[in-house]
């Protein structure tokens, strides 16, 4: 029934694409018969009572199958006598070919005229659900049911579709459908095949049967939803089981729609549509998602290149005020010796260059001793230790760097043939330590003990780092220190300094 009424509509809408004018009435006769004969077939599907023109009023089962075999072959020899009056003449090959399927697809249905009398007469007490089994052998619900109609709303855009279907005519009829709807369309005869195109080829939908010999449509469907690869890809069920529960157990299963046969073509496109669009949707949500990630990302590498990383993480939980109180943390100055004379003699360029080249180097030493650099001024350097991580021997950790400091600074003035010295100052204790600012934020330290590295660094000596007592009293057993006596700071007063030279042996 289906391959009778889908070639008949696409008969009549060649027609006149191949100036085949003097059999459109011809064609739309064939086209009442057909309609005529689908609407009996789904009654008798139905199990509506039927009153037959070759029964009179008698309603036994004799009378009610001899008359459905009456009603059944008078639209079925109309479509046959008209047809084969058609072939007589000269086709268009295209056309011929559709109009000789139709013929085999009529004659196939005359054979199954007593299964359908028998199913018209059956016991009313007969389940329902063998109904369909019926339907899947003879494919006796149509596809098709009304030529299609001119789109009102925006023209289809061209897709790949995997049609699934055990039914030769009912492949054939959609696709031909689909294909005149600008898509790219494959067939598929079973679900193995089905899952095979799948793998190997790209679909942007996939219209699947219910009801197939070997892999059902609900199996095929459950492997695709269960493939990582796959699980993506829009299914539409089409089947002529209309019950809710297979309508449920189909969408449950991850089906996108489900089209009961028989279905309108319109209605049908408009659920492609509709599917096609939501996947179209989904794959931009997709790349929007990764644009966003990556974006996050590289808003997340500009903040720790500012930012420690547990205080970006912190932001990111939705702390607008960081404010903490540290009580041990160790801080050091850098400042490179005669910078201002230096400045003077090289050009803008070499000098940008030169503090890359060399604070690049200190940036690499801070990652390497778990420590956090905190900003640089021009040619002086900050850095401190213990402000994330409290469990850490940032005092060691400070003193190694800034030892691991001058020797970078050796080898960057022996290899550009610059005098280059760097002095350098640290003091441990208490500090506050915060992000200021909301356009361009900093995180900062604050508090006696940066005052008081940074004044050990101003009266530090070239080439040497000058500790506090505090720093010398912490590492005095793992390190060698030289005592300066005392040393006037400015604003702090006379302190004792020492002036770190090696690890102890």
């Amino acid at each position: 029934m289906a391959a009778i009424v889908g070639y008949v509509e696409l008969l009549a809408e060649d027609a006149p694409k191949y100036g085949l004018d003097a059999f459109v009435s011809d064609i739309a006769r064939m086209q009442r018969a057909a309609s005529s004969l689908q609407q009996l077939v789904a009654r008798v599907l139905k199990g509506d009572n039927l009153t037959f023109l070759g029964d009179g009023a008698s309603q036994d089962s004799q009378a009610t199958g001899s008359g459905l075999r009456h009603d059944l072959r008078t639209p079925l020899n109309a479509i046959k006598g008209y047809g084969e009056m058609l072939l007589e003449e000269t086709l268009p090959e295209p056309f011929a070919r559709d109009l000789q399927k139709l013929l085999h697809e009529a004659e196939r249905l005359l054979g199954r005229i007593d299964d359908l009398a028998a199913l018209a007469v059956e016991p009313r007490d007969r389940p329902q659900a063998l109904r369909p089994d019926f339907l899947a052998a003879s494919n006796a619900i149509d596809l098709i049911t009304k030529p299609a109609q001119q789109d009102t709303g925006e023209a289809t855009r061209s897709c790949r579709i995997l049609v699934v279907d055990d039914h030769e005519s009912n492949r054939d009829l959609l696709s031909r459908r689909l294909t005149r709807d600008g898509h790219v369309v494959t067939v598929a005869a079973d679900g193995a095949e089905a899952l095979r195109l799948a793998e190997t080829h790209p679909f942007d939908l996939i219209l699947l049967d219910l009801i197939m010999p070997g892999i059902s449509g609900y199996e095929v469907l459950g492997r695709l939803k269960r493939d990582p690869r796959l699980r993506d890809i829009p299914v539409i069920m089409i089947s002529a089981l209309d019950q809710i529960d297979s309508v449920v157990r189909c969408i449950e299963a991850g089906a996108e729609d489900y089209m009961p046969k028989p279905f309108n073509p319109v209605l049908l496109r408009a659920r492609i549509n509709a599917s096609i669009e939501k996947k179209r949707l989904r794959e931009r949500e997709q790349i929007f998602i990764k644009q966003l990630q990556a974006e996050k990302e590289k808003s997340e590498a500009l903040l720790l290149n500012i930012l420690p990383m547990p205080i970006v993480a912190r932001l990111n939980l939705g702390e607008t005020i960081i404010a903490d109180h540290i009580p041990d943390a160790t801080i050091l100055f850098a400042d490179l010796v005669g910078f201002t004379g230096l400045s003077a003699q090289l050009s803008a360029t070499r000098l940008i260059k030169l503090l890359n080249m060399l604070f690049s180097d200190f940036d690499r030493l801070s990652l390497n001793f778990g420590l956090e650099k905190i900003k640089t001024i021009g040619d002086a350097y900050m850095v401190a230790g213990g402000l994330t991580d409290r469990s850490a021997d940032h005092v060691g950790n400070v003193a190694r760097m800034a030892l691991e400091m001058l020797e970078v600074s050796s080898n960057t003035s022996e290899l550009l043939g610059l005098p280059l010295q760097l002095r350098i100052g640290i003091h441990t204790g208490p500090v506050i330590a915060g992000i200021i600012g909301t356009h361009r934020f900093i995180y900062d330290v604050w508090g006696d003990t940066v005052n008081t590295a940074s004044r050990m660094e101003s009266h530090g000596l070239p080439g040497e780092i000058n500790v506090t007592e505090a720093v010398y009293e912490r590492l005095r057993d793992r390190y060698v220190f030289e005592s300066r006596g005392t040393v006037q700071l400015t604003g702090k007063g006379p302190m004792r300094a020492y002036l770190l030279r090696r690890p102890a042996a």
